[in-house]
């Protein structure tokens, strides 16, 4: 099948508050386009300040998908995303409009755009149980010392801190003998089944840092500290996929008295700036990307869009 015969896919990400949202939304206008949402907070409901949502007087009429389609207690994992992902992608295809990725999770964008396949060990096992048991006991530190050993290059790729997909990786290895960095490198040769344009956004790194600073402090004067108490009182707990996410555990340990609100804020924009560095390593990993460097286009969001839609159009995208 020819690039050409494949079905349409763009994808706009970049590292969190680069400007992604607006800029997705003036390319949707641009190209007839619907978005879907690659972002593992914004599709909780009642999560609204704390995952940057995108708002619905900011979405200008343009379809969103992905949003506000799960309660906060359940969970949110990368087979669950290529389910709903899928499922919106048919939707959109059938308005006779282009999908358009936005988000920036690098990890379900690349299982969506390589269809990889994360199936083989969805049901709860021993191993799973075993291993969540001994990361409440000792810590997700010394699961990810194990996983270190068994697997290194899983272990740079996947933060202690995201103890279930660091115990993912340790009960793939256990369950299969093989080390699931080499398996996703095989899922990741897989030939794309779409028509695909990637395109990264990126800054500057003192200017995104100082974006990122500023946001955080937007967020606690729109209620961010509100909007987790709130989140509490719902008996919403730390252990939960939903309230891993920056802005959430940090504010949790101000609420459980472990910290001031101001070091709560202080580790919080510290921590997202550290995520940004982390997103930005993941993308230049990845393969077929176009980066968008503002400076580059002197911060004209015009040249930018123009420079995006040549891309689409000498891919055979647009016409």
């Amino acid at each position: 099948m020819t690039e050409k015969q494949k079905e349409p896919l763009v994808i706009l990400t970049g590292p969190t508050a680069v400007g992604k949202t607006k800029l997705s939304i003036a390319l949707a206008h641009a190209i007839g386009g619907e978005i879907i949402s690659a972002d593992s907070m914004q599709v909780y409901r009642r999560m609204d300040i704390g995952s940057a949502k995108v708002r619905p007087e900011e979405m200008e009429g343009v379809p969103h998908y992905l949003i506000d389609v799960l309660e906060p207690d359940e969970e949110f994992h990368v087979v669950r995303f290529q389910q709903l992902a899928k499922e919106a992608l048919g939707k959109i295809r059938a308005n006779g409009h282009i999908p358009i990725v936005a988000g920036g999770t690098g990890f379900y964008i690349q299982a969506l755009l390589y269809d990889i396949d994360f199936t083989e060990n969805e049901a709860q096992t021993e191993i799973r149980a075993e291993l969540e048991e001994l990361a409440a006991r000792e810590g997700g530190e010394r699961l990810h010392a194990l996983l270190a050993k068994a697997d290194p290059k899983a272990a740079e790729e996947i933060h202690a801190h995201n103890v279930k997909r660091v115990i993912r990786a340790l009960e793939f290895y256990r369950l299969t003998g093989k080390r699931i960095s080499e398996h996703n490198e095989e899922q990741k040769a897989k030939e794309s089944p779409y028509n695909f344009a990637y395109f990264v956004l990126n800054d500057e790194r003192g200017r995104l840092y100082e974006r990122i600073d500023a946001r955080v402090d937007q967020m606690m004067e729109e209620g961010l500290l509100q909007e987790v108490e709130r989140l509490k009182e719902e008996g919403l707990r730390r252990g939960m996929v939903s309230m891993q996410g920056l802005g959430y555990k940090e504010l949790l340990s101000f609420l459980d008295g472990e910290c001031s609100l101001d070091e709560a804020v202080r580790i919080l924009k510290r921590d997202t700036r550290h995520f940004a560095k982390r997103q930005l390593t993941w993308f230049r990993r990845e393969r077929d990307v176009v980066w968008i460097d503002k400076q580059q286009y002197h911060y004209d969001e015009a040249a930018i869009l123009e420079s995006m839609l040549q891309v689409l159009r000498e891919k055979g995208i647009i016409s």
